[in-house]
């Protein structure tokens, strides 16, 4: 089958290896254009960019380029709006991680840590113009463990993403179209605005919160800091992993060891 994939997160990368690797004939991979990364603002290839690269297969960063007719159109992690010239070419299907219709939108996986989810899906889905609306071809649940980071999860998806994937196109034929039942929900970005730990909420939201967005920012005893790491112990949030502003991460007692003694004060 000729194929056009479409993506850029590094979860991604497996899912597009997996086609690759099924023998599937790759016309063009399509990915954002490389962006400033690091301190020194350079400008840096996608995940996805660099795999096709190493695989010599053309890359294009672009969708204004795309001039195909494949057999097929894989989206994954993409981000970027596809029109009717794409979705007129070939069937376009994308793998979405969450349990459609609940968490439409760019952070299924963020979302449903942060709120405390147990479980999920990764849903097989046409893509339409409205975005993730399109019929689901195929759904697989999974579980969200108590302590999994947004890391944790990209991983579970990658893996049923890919397995999703490849009996999918060996034959498309076989899958009907389902549609979308119950009233969607829709996720945001996250900003840093919301790693900011409000100290009246609960152990287990903030460190749902850390988990889901990889840090929670606050203040210990005047000093700004990074919470990178927690858990919830007798209902009580206990700190694993800290940075303070400047510094390297470092575990939670030899922070404390370096505050000789003082009382510790968070938020302050």
């Amino acid at each position: 089958m000729k194929i056009v994939l479409m993506g850029t997160n590094d979860f991604v990368v497996p899912m597009f290896d997996a086609i690759l690797n099924a023998g599937h004939e790759i016309m063009a991979v399509f990915t954002r254009a490389p962006r400033p990364a690091g301190r020194k603002q350079i400008l840096t290839p996608s995940p996805v960019h660099d795999w096709a690269n190493a695989r010599g297969l053309p890359v294009y960063t672009n969708i204004r380029d795309y001039n195909f007719s494949p057999d097929m159109i894989v989206v994954a992690s993409y981000g970027v709006i596809l029109r009717d010239n794409v979705l007129s070419s070939a069937p376009c299907i994308n793998i979405h991680p969450s349990d459609l219709p609940r968490y439409r939108g760019p952070s299924p996986i963020r979302t449903a840590i942060y709120n405390g989810d147990e479980k999920s899906a990764v849903c097989l889905m046409q893509v339409t113009a409205e975005m993730d609306a399109g019929d689901v071809y195929m759904r697989r649940e999974f579980g969200i463990g108590e302590n999994d980071t947004n890391s944790d999860i990209e991983r579970i998806v990658s893996k049923i993403g890919a397995e999703m994937l490849v009996e999918y196109l060996s034959n498309p034929s076989g899958y009907a179209p389902t549609p979308q039942i119950g009233t969607p929900t829709y996720t945001r970005k996250f900003t840093g605005a919301d790693e900011i730990i409000d100290w009246h909420r609960s152990a287990r939201e903030i460190h749902n919160q850390i988990r889901a967005l990889g840090a929670g920012r606050t203040k210990i005893n005047g000093t700004d800091v990074k919470i990178l790491e927690t858990r919830v112990e007798n209902d009580e949030l206990k700190i694993i992993m800290i940075q303070p502003a400047g510094k390297r991460p470092m575990d939670w007692r030899s922070f404390v060891n370096g505050l000789h003694g003082a009382e510790i004060k968070f938020g302050e």
